[in-house]
């Protein structure tokens, strides 16, 4: 896998996906020596399930660790350190990831109670924590989420982790955006497993969950960040941490030179979910029939944006998606089910910033 490569994968089945796409990726080989020590470091921010959208599900850390065993992989830890106000051992219990570790027979660090370096990252000076940055090779698996600061968090912000506490209260004070560029200058960031289950719509906590059943694959945490703001309708100029990692060197925001892989087609949303009460706010703008997850997600992203810039209004036409309306036509939809209707947008699925503009454009003068 390179550096401008970006894999997707989508379905139900979490840690079989996770296997598979670490296949695809070639991790085993871009890792080398099965002597390394390798790091799991998932999000577990608050002692919440994942299914509320705020924390790893358990399963992308289940697959990653049966991979790299079936690759002859032993020195294997998982590590995180939650955020200040919530003990880290919580956190794991709620997530339940303490019967991953029990059946893989792997440790768990809590990164709160560990020691601390200072290091020159880039001209700032930042703590690490010294298990974190004794590790050979991590794995980073964020969440794909909203945040109420800094609209977006996914690989860089999730890196605060492997700080000390102490650390995390003095990033707040100096605005989040200047010291997060600066960590990922001297934070590992091998490989990027990104969360995109369900992912909150706009708050680091949880509740609003969108689901979306997709799992992403990186090795650029800043393209994986950039990517990330356009699933959620942002620009990555929206969120100033990219552009200033950018900037130091980190990666590149460039999306539109990425090698896109879609190893295999979106799925179509199971059932009737439950929808928290903010995502069904929006989803009366939406006509779903036979919708798959990733489409629906991205217009509930989309709207959303619509909504803080006070764009959304009774009377609008419902916008269709999903396979159901294949073939036939109508007025308004999105994505290529709906390529009949007098106005649509292509993609399969598209991108929330594409539905933005594609709303603006179309839907808003009604």
């Amino acid at each position: 896998m390179e550096q401008k490569d970006i894999f997707l994968i989508h379905g139900t089945d979490y840690k079989q996906m996770t296997k598979r796409l670490l296949e695809r990726a070639g991790l085993a080989e871009d890792i080398g020596s099965r002597q390394k020590k390798i790091a799991l470091k998932p999000n577990l921010v608050t002692s919440v399930p994942p299914s509320g959208g705020a924390t790893t599900h358990g399963e992308l850390l289940a697959g990653t660790i049966e991979y790299l065993q079936e690759h002859g992989f032993t020195n294997i830890a998982i590590m995180e350190g939650s955020w200040v106000g919530e003990q880290t051992a919580r956190a794991f219990q709620a997530a339940g990831y303490g019967a991953v570790c029990r059946e893989y027979q792997v440790p768990f660090i809590d990164l709160q109670k560990d020691s601390s370096t200072e290091y020159d990252a880039a001209g700032m000076r930042i703590r690490l924590c010294d298990q974190a940055a004794a590790v050979d090779y991590m794995i980073n698996i964020p969440v794909l989420k909203g945040h109420c600061q800094t609209a977006v968090t996914c690989a860089l912000k999730n890196n605060k982790g492997v700080i000390p506490n102490s650390e995390k209260r003095r990033f707040h004070t100096l605005g989040l955006h200047k010291p997060i560029a600066h960590l990922n200058t001297i934070a590992r960031n091998d490989f990027i497993l990104v969360d995109n289950i369900c992912g909150d719509l706009d708050f680091e906590e949880g509740g609003n969950p969108v689901v979306m059943n997709r799992i992403l694959g990186f090795k650029d945490p800043v393209l994986c960040d950039a990517f990330a703001c356009s699933c959620m309708g942002y620009k990555a100029e929206d969120v100033a941490y990219i552009k200033l990692a950018e900037r130091l060197g980190v990666g590149s925001a460039d999306i539109a030179s990425a090698n896109i892989t879609c190893i295999n087609p979106p799925t179509q949303a199971g059932g009737n979910p439950r929808l928290p009460r903010r995502v069904q706010k929006l989803a009366q703008f939406i006509a779903g029939k036979d919708a798959c997850s990733a489409c629906y997600g991205s217009l509930v992203y989309a709207l959303d944006r619509l909504s803080d810039g006070g764009k959304l209004r009774k009377g609008l036409p419902q916008i269709a998606i999903g396979q159901g309306y294949q073939g036939e036509q109508g007025e308004i939809g999105v994505g290529r089910c709906t390529s009949c209707f007098r106005k649509t947008l292509p993609g399969c699925p598209p991108k929330a910033e594409e539905m933005v503009r594609f709303l603006e454009e179309n839907w808003q003068g009604r």
